[in-house]
């Protein structure tokens, strides 16, 4: 475990976006199964959470900006100021959405059409955002998801206000089209890590890396693709189970997701006016950590079948040993390695 690695490559936000949603996704079932009575505003609260962290996050930003101008000579402080004041438009977007499906599912004073208005503006306004992020090199997921499922989003208002009489196997089309690619995706790199695998001129690392990936994918589209299979037969009353089951397959998704956010290190520095990576926020803000943060731990086996714990951290060489405690051995990370002396006889 190498915690000094995680810490550097942890993207605080996609950690409590998938959280949040994951947490949703299992009180959303247990609640359309009536498993719990509660009030749809009680079962929003993972949202209500996020998006409020998403303007806790922009406001402190903005004042940190506004009161400091010598912050924004710093790198690339413009373009990430920038894209965070967009994230925000789209989360306040989203939010009014959010706050409609929840008033319209207590009440029904609404038609879903004007539910769903507020999100088909944000799947228009979302492609010019992807355009500027691909430009300016920044990440785009929640503008990609709303971009590609404009359509969806669409059918879904008309199918809900009996406008059309479509099964919903019909109805979810556009994300059935979008679910194909993905698995075209999903082969594809299926077959470039099998390629990178038997390739002898390739180091050990891309093959890990093409294999990871590979992998990650694989068992991020399945699931989804399972998914909306029982979820399609669901609705259609064609197989008796319960919501929690069909979502069971999308939680080990968000699983994934949540796991895969300690190592995606694209984040913007300027939620909270931090101004640099959140582990390092983190680290300043309590030294205690820093000792910790900076060691690797990895067992090995000796010889005679006895354990052995390495930790390397930026210390002075120590080793002590122990008859009841396996021997820890402290090194440099940066020591010059040890080269066996090789004697090479030659003829007389």
């Amino acid at each position: 475990m190498n915690v000094e690695r995680i810490s550097q490559d942890f993207n605080p936000s996609k950690f409590v976006v998938y959280s949040c949603l994951f947490v949703f996704t299992i009180l959303i079932a247990l609640r359309q199964d009536e498993t719990i009575t509660w009030s749809y505003w009680a079962v929003f609260t993972p949202i209500w959470l996020w998006k409020l962290m998403v303007v806790l996050g922009a406001v402190v930003g903005s004042i940190v900006w506004w009161r400091h101008p010598h912050y924004r000579m710093e790198g690339e402080a413009y373009i990430q100021y920038k894209a965070m004041m967009m994230t925000l438009a789209l989360h306040l977007l989203l939010l009014m959405f959010e706050l409609l499906v929840c008033d319209n599912l207590e009440s029904q004073r609404h038609i879903w059409i004007l539910v769903f208005i507020p999100l088909i503006f944000i799947s228009i306004i979302s492609i010019a955002i992807c355009i500027w992020a691909v430009k300016n090199d920044r990440s785009f997921d929640l503008e990609l998801f709303c971009s590609v499922n404009i359509l969806q989003f669409i059918f879904l208002a008309l199918r809900l206000d009996n406008y059309i009489s479509w099964d919903w196997e019909v109805v979810f089309v556009p994300l059935w089209i979008l679910l194909c690619v993905s698995l075209v995706g999903v082969l594809y790199s299926i077959i470039f890590a099998g390629i990178i695998f038997r390739a002898p001129e390739v180091n050990a690392e891309q093959r890990r890396s093409s294999t990871s990936s590979a992998i990650g994918y694989t068992f991020l589209v399945i699931p989804i693709l399972i998914f909306q299979v029982l979820l399609t037969n669901k609705l259609d009353e064609n197989m008796n189970i319960s919501y929690m089951a069909a979502v069971s397959p999308l939680c080990l998704t968000y699983i994934q997701l949540i796991l895969t956010s300690f190592s995606n290190k694209r984040s913007n520095k300027w939620w909270f006016g931090i101004r640099k990576n959140f582990c390092h926020f983190l680290l300043d803000v309590c030294p205690c950590f820093q000792e910790y943060c900076n060691i690797s731990y990895s067992v090995q086996d000796d010889e005679d079948g006895g354990g052995r714990d390495n930790v390397d951290s930026g210390g002075s060489e120590f080793q002590a040993s122990s008859k009841s405690h396996p021997a820890i051995v402290v090194s440099k990370i940066n020591s010059k390695p040890i080269v066996p002396i090789v004697s090479i006889e030659m003829p007389d």
